[in-house]
């Protein structure tokens, strides 16, 4: 009887399992870019990206008008945040310089002309349907002439159109950060 009990607990256990619901991941989506922006640099080494927790989770953040954070454990990026916005960076920085752009670890043998570290303060979307960023930026040289800045940028969505549109605020967001990075810190 026990061994009766036994599996017919493990079968319903079993069938529970298949009956469990996986996770929405979405995909940050590339946006066109059809600037160009001359920098100083011939390439460039995207060292370190510094997400604050929220935004290195896999949960996609919302922050409410009282600013109170919430995500959901089954609305979750496709790829790592921290993986994911380096890339996205090391992807727009090529695309608007023209410059060899990659990500630690550099994989040339010479090294890059320049170092960029980018440290945030804040990526997170808003109710209010303002996708926000803040934070520094840092430029290492070997020449000498370092260089960091500051930088606060908004991207507007459509809260409505729920993770999807969050995913594509984020790449915006990326984009107008690789614009602002190039402009500011690598001219």
């Amino acid at each position: 009887m026990n061994v009766t009990k036994l599996l017919g607990l493990m079968g319903c256990y079993l069938v529970l399992a298949s009956c469990a619901v996986s996770p929405d991941r979405y995909v940050v989506p590339s946006p066109e870019v059809t600037q160009r922006q001359n920098i100083a640099f011939r390439s460039v080494e995207i060292r370190k990206i510094s997400l604050p927790a929220y935004a290195a989770s896999d949960e996609i953040p919302q922050q409410g008008a009282d600013g109170k954070l919430t995500s959901a454990g089954s609305v979750l990026w496709a790829d790592t945040p921290e993986r994911a916005v380096s890339l996205e960076l090391s992807r727009n920085l090529a695309k608007l310089t023209g410059a060899r752009v990659a990500s630690e670890p550099w994989p040339f043998e010479t090294f890059a002309d320049a170092r960029l570290e980018i440290r945030f303060e804040s990526l997170i979307a808003g109710d209010d349907g303002q996708f926000r960023t803040t934070g520094q930026y840092f430029v290492a040289v070997e020449s000498g002439n370092e260089r960091s800045g500051l930088f606060d940028l908004t991207v507007t969505f459509d809260p409505a159109g729920g993770p999807q549109a969050i995913a594509v605020a984020r790449g915006q967001i990326i984009l107008d950060l690789a614009r602002y990075v190039a402009a500011n810190g690598l001219r």
